[in-house]
């Protein structure tokens, strides 16, 4: 049995998170004996991880600020209860993780980058800083460092992450969970009150400056003269409560036609009422929304950032980023060619993510990274005793 610590930085709902859980949903108990430690807080998903019977608690140190005793903390539980390999989540868990891992003797340690775009513009300044210092610790500390994009992998050994040690690992995603479904269509349309003759247009996304939603928001203002047209947001911070994007829905003229839902349990049926989804992030390595719509068959429109052009394919529509008419004319042109062939482009986004990201397929990729990592580490021990 393996014994996996998985150490992220917050619980909250975002894409690390989400793969996390993905991850642990279908990690084979009888081989790996899973755990999951926050930096931060347990949060929802950190819930939903306790539903799935695997022990989650959290070293609560303040956001973006590691704690020095909260790191002497963590070494000294991993000296008194060592897994067997740390698998760290994001910038702030990569860089405690190997200094923690180093401190309680050497526990081997693998790191998961899932960012493409750490300009000062859409990063927090400690964000970058975290970035840089694990870019010098990445040629020492970790075993292995999974991206889960192309893009993000080749972005980091731009920056100075140690190359020899990188691999791509994909997002993946349960397609009995995200799958067509007609009823889901009727019953969003109820329930926004909405005409089954809408057309709705959905962003999956916390409020966030690599999400771009004021981008979002300018695009869909080019189609408000659309009456049938409708947009659907929800994610963290997505109400009536946001100040800056109520006052630039409002400014828009679009505030009859969005609809914020603010963060919902029910992403599956959502996404599958959607006739386009989009994506206008300006920073992201693999988005999870996307790769969502495609298995519920919806056509996505989304920015040239991160891997999402090779994600969508030949399925959907791709623009440059930060550009409201690019946008607002892919989705018209989606709009445009009609039902029918929006279906067939919805269909054929499915077979695109069964063929490539399938979550068993994905969640056997980590596994035999770890049983590798493990396997290495016995031999390592092993030749040490007979010395």
């Amino acid at each position: 049995m393996i014994k996996v610590l998985h150490l992220i930085t917050g619980l909250s709902v975002g894409g690390a998170e989400t793969m996390l859980f993905k991850l642990l949903s279908q990690t084979d108990r009888n081989g790996f004996e899973p755990e999951v430690l926050s930096l931060t807080d347990i949060g929802p998903i950190g819930e939903r991880i306790r539903g799935l019977g695997v022990p989650v608690d959290a070293l609560r140190m303040p956001p973006g600020r590691p704690s020095p005793i909260a790191l002497l903390r963590f070494a000294r539980r991993l000296r008194y209860r060592p897994p067997d390999i740390i698998q760290t989540w994001m910038y702030h868990a990569d860089l405690v993780g190997a200094v923690g891992a180093t401190l309680a003797g050497g526990i081997p340690t693998v790191w998961n980058i899932r960012h493409t775009n750490i300009s000062p513009q859409a990063n927090k300044r400690t964000h970058i800083w975290t970035a840089r210092v694990c870019a010098l610790m990445s040629h020492r500390l970790p075993k292995r460092i999974i991206c889960n994009s192309e893009t993000s992998r080749q972005e980091h050994i731009k920056l100075g992450y140690a190359a020899g040690k990188m691999q791509v690992i994909p997002n993946g995603f349960d397609l009995a969970t995200f799958k067509p479904d007609a009823a889901a269509r009727r019953s969003v349309c109820q329930e926004l009150q909405i005409s089954e003759q809408s057309l709705l247009i959905g962003l999956v996304a916390r409020f966030d400056r690599q999400k771009d939603h004021h981008t979002f928001v300018q695009a869909a203002e080019r189609l408000k003269s659309l009456h049938h047209v409708r947009f659907l947001l929800c994610g963290d911070g997505i109400s009536g409560q946001n100040e800056k994007l109520v006052q630039w829905i409002n400014r828009a003229g679009i505030q009859d036609r969005c609809h914020l839902l603010g963060r919902r349990d029910d992403i599956p049926r959502l996404t599958a009422a959607l006739e386009i989804a989009t994506s206008s992030s300006v920073g992201e390595a693999f988005s999870n929304a996307i790769g969502e719509a495609m298995a519920c068959a919806v056509p996505c429109a989304v920015t040239d950032v991160g891997d999402s052009a090779w994600i969508v394919g030949d399925t959907g529509r791709v623009v440059r980023p930060a550009d409201a008419e690019a946008l607002a004319k892919s989705w018209l042109d989606l709009i445009e060619i009609g039902e029918k062939r929006r279906r067939e482009l919805g269909l054929a986004a499915r077979r695109r993510v069964e063929e490539n990201f399938n979550l068993p397929n994905i969640v056997r990729r980590y596994e035999n990274l770890y049983e590798e990592i493990a396997g290495d580490r016995c031999a390592d021990l092993q030749g040490s005793l007979t010395r």
